[in-house]
C-alpha cells in the first residue's frame, strides 16, 4: 500500500469502526425496554442472545438481588416477563448475557403515577370544558416521568415522542383514520355547496316533521351503517346533522344518539370489522386456559377445541351494556324524554336558543362555508349519490380485502374478520369526493375550482377535531408506556368470587377503557387474562358445563361490553372525539350530557345482567327487566322536551 493511501485506507477504517462498535456491543444485552419502571409493577425486557450457542442470563438489582434468571437462544430475542423493581433503590439494572455485562436504568415513577396523566386530563376537560389544553396537560405529565422529571425536556417529548409517532403508527391505522376524516369532510364540503344536503333536508322534511321522528331517524341510520364504528359514526353524523338541526334537536343529543348506536352495533353483529379482532383474542384466552388446565386433561381439551366463534356468538345475549344501550337511544327517541344536562340542552335548543351552547367550542366548523352556493338546485341525489357511494365501496372493499385473506371457502364472519377496514375506509371516501365533484361538475352546479375550494373548504372543518384526536392518541401512548392499564389490572383483579367475575371484570375494564381511551386495547389486555382466571376459578365450557359456562360468557362479554363502556364515557376516546366532530358538537359538552345515560345504563346492565346471570337468572328475563328498569327509570325522572 502507498503511502498517499495508508492514511486514508486509517481513517476509513477509524469510519467504521465507530460506526459498527455501537451495533456490535449491542449484538447481545438488553434490546427493549420500558421508559419509565413503575414501583411494584412488573415489567419486561427484551434481551438478544450471542450467535451460535444459547446463553444463560441474570438480571439483578442494585442490592445484588437476583430479579430474573434464565436462558436466551442462540443469536435470538426474548422478551423476560414479570420483572419487578419495589423502590428506586434497587436501580439501576445490572444485565449479564453470557459475557456481556451491563447496566440499565429508566426514570423510576410509583405506580400511582401512571393514572395520574389520564385522570388529570379528563378532570380538566370536565371542570374548564376545554379539552386540548387538557390533553395536552395529561400528555405533558407523562413525558414529564419519561424524561426524567426534567420538564424543558418533557415539552419536547411531547412533540418528538408522542405526536408524531401517534400520528405515524406502525400499522396506518391512525393515519388513514385522520385521511378518511379529511376526505369524509371534502365530500360533505362539496355536497353542502351544490344543494344536495339541502336537498336531503327537503325531501326528508315530509317524513321527518318533528323532533321524535328525526331523532328514530338517526337512531335506524346507526343500525343500518353496522359494518364499522367509525364508518357509521362520521356517515350519520354528518348526514343526519342538517336534519337535526332544521327540527330543533341540539348538537349535544346528535352526538350521544351517534356515538351510543356505532360501537355497540358494530360490536354486536357476527359481520363487522371488530369480530375477527374479538375472535382472536376469544381463541388466545381459550389457548392459554387450556395451558394452564394440563393437569386436567379432558378440561384442556375442551377448551382447546371449542369454537371460538361460536363462544361469542354465545356472549351476544350476555352484552347486556351495549344492547341495552341501543335499546335506551330508542326509548329516550319515541318518548322524547330526557333527563340531567341533555334535558336542558334539548329543552334549549327546543325553544330556540341554540343547537349549542352560547360559547361552545364545536367540533368541527359547520359555519357558512359549508352554506349552499346561492341559486344551487337542491336535489336531495346530490348527496345520496356520494354517501351511498361511501358505503357501497366500503363494504364491497371489505368483502374483496377478506375474501383475498381468508380464501374462497371462507364464511362470510371470516372474510370481514379478515377485510383491511382501514384500507377500505380510505376507498369509499376518496370515491365519494369524486363521485360528489363529477355530479356538481357535470350539472354545472359548481366549477371545477369551485369543487376543489369547497372540497378544501370541509377539510378545513375537521381541523380542530384533528388536533383532539392526535393528542388523545397521544395520551394512550403515554398510557401504554406508564402501564396505566397493568398497574389498574393489578389493583382491581384481586380476590374475586367466581359469581363476582362478570361484574368486577366489568368494572376493570370500563376503568382501563376509560383511562386509555381504547376499547380494542383494553380487550386486548384483559381477555387474555380473564379467560383464564375464569376458568380456574371453575368456569366451564359448553353448556353441558351448566352454570360454569355462563359465568364464563359473562365474564367474557363483561370484557367487551365494559370496554364499550369505558371507551363511552372517556373524554380521550377516538371514537368519542369523531362523534363530537361527525356532530358538530363541543366535545366536553358530549361527554358531559352523555356520562348520565352511559352511567345509567351500566348499572342496570350489572345489576340485572352481570350479577343476576351469575346467579341464575335466565338472560332474557335479565335483559327484559333490564328494559323495564330503564323504560321506569325514564317515565319517572325522564322529561317531555316540547317538539318545535
Amino acid at each position: 500500500m502507498t503511502a498517499t493511501r495508508r492514511p486514508l485506507a486509517c481513517a476509513l477504517l477509524a469510519v467504521l469502526s465507530v460506526a459498527l462498535l455501537p451495533h456490535l456491543a449491542e449484538a447481545q444485552g438488553v434490546e427493549d425496554h420500558p421508559m419509565v419502571i413503575l414501583g411494584g409493577v412488573p415489567f419486561s425486557l427484551t434481551l438478544s442472545g450471542v450467535p451460535g450457542a444459547e446463553t444463560d442470563y441474570e438480571i439483578r438489582g442494585a442490592s445484588g438481588s437476583v430479579l430474573s434468571s434464565g436462558t436466551v437462544p442462540a443469536g435470538g430475542l426474548t422478551t423476560i416477563q414479570g420483572i419487578e423493581v419495589g423502590s428506586r433503590s434497587e436501580l439501576p439494572l445490572t444485565v449479564a448475557v453470557g459475557e456481556a455485562v451491563e447496566e440499565f436504568s429508566a426514570p423510576f415513577a410509583p405506580g400511582w403515577y401512571s393514572i395520574l396523566p389520564p385522570l388529570i386530563a379528563i378532570l380538566m376537560a370536565l371542570v374548564f370544558r376545554e379539552v386540548v389544553t387538557a390533553l395536552f396537560t395529561g400528555v405533558w405529565l407523562g413525558a414529564l416521568a419519561i424524561a426524567g422529571y426534567n420538564p424543558i425536556s418533557a415539552t419536547w417529548r411531547v412533540i418528538d415522542t408522542f405526536a408524531v409517532p401517534a400520528l405515524a403508527d406502525a400499522d396506518g391505522g391512525k393515519t388513514a383514520i385522520v385521511v378518511f376524516s379529511l376526505l369524509l369532510g371534502a365530500m360533505v364540503g362539496i355536497i353542502a355547496r351544490n344543494g344536495g344536503t339541502q336537498g336531503i333536508v327537503e325531501a326528508v322534511a315530509p317524513l321527518a316533521t318533528s323532533a321524535r321522528r328525526g331523532k328514530l331517524a338517526t337512531w335506524a341510520a346507526g343500525l343500518a351503517i353496522f359494518f364499522d364504528d367509525y364508518a357509521n359514526t362520521l356517515l350519520v353524523g354528518n348526514t343526519m346533522r342538517p336534519i337535526t338541526d332544521r327540527l330543533k334537536i341540539s348538537r349535544e343529543k346528535l352526538a350521544y344518539l351517534v356515538d351510543s348506536t356505532a360501537a355497540p352495533v358494530a360490536a354486536l353483529v357476527p359481520i363487522s370489522t371488530w369480530v375477527g379482532y374479538e375472535i382472536s383474542l376469544i381463541a388466545s384466552g381459550l389457548q392459554i386456559a387450556a395451558d394452564q388446565q394440563a393437569a386436567d386433561p379432558e378440561m384442556a381439551a375442551a377448551l382447546v377445541s371449542v369454537n371460538p366463534f361460536l363462544v361469542f356468538i354465545h356472549t351476544i345475549p350476555y352484552l347486556f351494556y351495549p344492547l341495552l344501550a341501543l335499546f335506551f337511544v330508542f326509548l329516550t327517541s319515541v318518548t322524547n324524554r330526557d333527563f340531567g344536562p341533555m334535558a336542558a340542552a334539548e329543552e334549549r335548543a327546543a325553544r330556540g336558543d341554540g343547537l349549542f351552547r352560547e360559547g361552545a367550542v364545536l367540533a368541527a366548523d359547520t359555519g357558512h362555508a359549508m352554506d349552499a352556493k346561492e341559486g344551487a338546485p337542491h336535489r336531495w341525489w346530490n348527496a345520496a349519490v356520494p354517501v351511498l357511494t361511501v358505503v357501497m365501496v366500503v363494504l364491497g372493499g371489505l368483502y374483496a380485502t377478506g375474501r383475498a385473506g381468508a380464501g374462497p371457502e371462507a364464511n362470510l364472519m371470516d372474510v370481514f374478520g379478515e377485510a383491511d377496514p382501514f384500507a377500505t375506509l380510505l376507498w369509499g371516501s376518496l370515491a365519494g369526493c369524486i363521485v360528489a365533484a363529477l355530479l356538481s361538475v357535470a350539472q354545472r352546479i359548481l366549477t371545477l375550482k369551485e369543487a376543489i375550494e369547497s372540497a378544501i373548504g370541509g377539510m378545513r372543518s375537521m381541523v380542530i377535531a384533528i388536533v383532539i384526536l392526535v393528542l388523545a392518541w397521544s395520551l394512550g401512548m403515554v398510557t401504554q408506556e406508564l402501564g396505566t392499564a397493568a398497574f389498574l389490572a393489578q389493583i382491581l383483579s384481586d380476590r374475586l368470587a367466581v359469581q363476582m367475575v362478570p361484574v368486577l371484570v366489568f368494572l376493570t375494564a370500563a376503568a382501563i377503557a376509560f383511562a386509555t381511551g381504547s376499547s380494542w386495547s383494553t380487550m386486548a389486555i384483559l381477555l387474555p387474562l380473564v379467560i383464564p382466571l375464569t376458568v380456574s376459578l371453575g368456569g366451564g365450557v359448553g353448556f353441558e358445563s351448566g352454570g360454569g359456562y355462563t359465568v364464563l360468557l359473562g365474564a367474557i362479554s363483561s370484557v367487551l361490553a365494559g370496554s364499550i363502556f369505558g371507551d363511552h364515557c372517556s373524554p380521550i376516546s377516538d371514537t368519542t372525539v369523531l362523534s363530537s366532530m361527525a356532530s358538530g358538537a363541543d366535545h366536553v359538552d358530549h361527554v358531559r350530557t352523555q356520562l348520565p345515560y352511559a352511567l345509567l345504563v351500566a348499572g342496570v346492565g350489572m345489576l340485572v345482567g352481570d350479577i343476576g346471570t351469575a346467579y341464575g337468572l335466565p338472560n332474557a328475563l335479565a335483559l327484559v327487566l333490564g328494559a323495564g328498569i330503564l323504560w321506569l327509570f325514564l317515565r319517572a325522572r325522564g322529561t317531555v322536551v316540547s317538539a318545535p
